[in-house]
């Protein structure tokens, strides 16, 4: 408890599932948070509520984060609400839809990109300058399992996608070490009870993935949500560019 009190968040994607709960667990670390949101208004609201009677500061933030003047503005207003940034943690992206390679076209392709990659962009360069002024910052990107290992049928472009964050994470880190940043990222495998898994996951193959985790159970967004706050707890440690591998024991790298 408080290890982040103090600390100034922002987090995309933050009104429902993975988002939602980081967001839960970023405020019971101490810290004040920016919730961005684009179509899940209600659960950012629910938030900055819950905020607001354990006396942290919460406000809520639309924005589309395929567009790049949306996403330069979401950071103008989240650090003017804040007074500066120190943890910026890109959660928001999506599977979009499933298609084989036949059937990506060049529209759908760049969507995907779009959600999980150019917006992750866009906004981690606006929130720059505020990181660096904190001085001693954390930045943890959002991959997941399909990232390392190329995901399940009709995930291609999503997977390439999640695989690049993971690169991008890598990278960053190397870039912005010397100025104080730690940049990490979390791969998360099957975490049920999310949007993201109703939509995009039958109940056939979710049983499936069940039977080959060592652990013997799907994760939860709160499982996702506690590494996350670790990563951007961490202050003063030596762990940057790594990625935290969230899944069961399904795959280890």
């Amino acid at each position: 408890m408080d290890k982040l009190k103090g600390k100034r968040a922002l987090v995309t994607g933050g009104g429902q599932g993975l988002g939602f709960a980081i967001v839960e667990e970023l405020l019971a670390a101490g810290a004040d948070v920016a919730i961005h949101y684009f179509s899940s208004e209600a659960g950012a609201q629910e938030l900055k509520q819950a905020a607001a009677k354990t006396g942290r500061r919460a406000e809520i933030f639309r924005a589309d984060l395929t567009n790049e003047n949306e996403c330069v503005d979401l950071v103008k207003r989240a650090t003017g609400f804040l007074g500066g940034l120190d943890v910026l943690v890109n959660n928001a992206g999506d599977l979009v839809g499933r298609h084989s390679l036949g059937e990506v076209d060049t529209a759908f392709w760049q969507r995907v990109m779009a959600v999980n990659l150019d917006s992750l962009f866009w906004v981690t360069r606006a929130a720059l300058p505020f990181l660096e002024k904190a001085g001693a910052a954390s930045i943890v990107n959002l991959s997941s399992l399909a990232g390392r290992k190329g995901g399940h049928a009709g995930s291609l472009a999503y997977s390439a996608a999640k695989g690049a964050v993971l690169t991008w994470t890598r990278a960053l880190a190397a870039e912005l070490g010397p100025k104080g940043i730690r940049v990490n990222a979390v791969a998360p495998g099957l975490i049920l009870g999310t949007r993201f898994h109703a939509t995009h996951t039958t109940q056939a193959s979710a049983d499936e993935t069940v039977r080959t985790i060592p652990l013997r159970r799907a994760g939860t967004a709160a499982d996702v949500a506690r590494a996350v706050v670790y990563l951007a707890s961490e202050y003063e440690g030596f762990i940057t560019g790594a990625t935290l591998d969230i899944n069961g024991g399904v795959y280890c790298a």
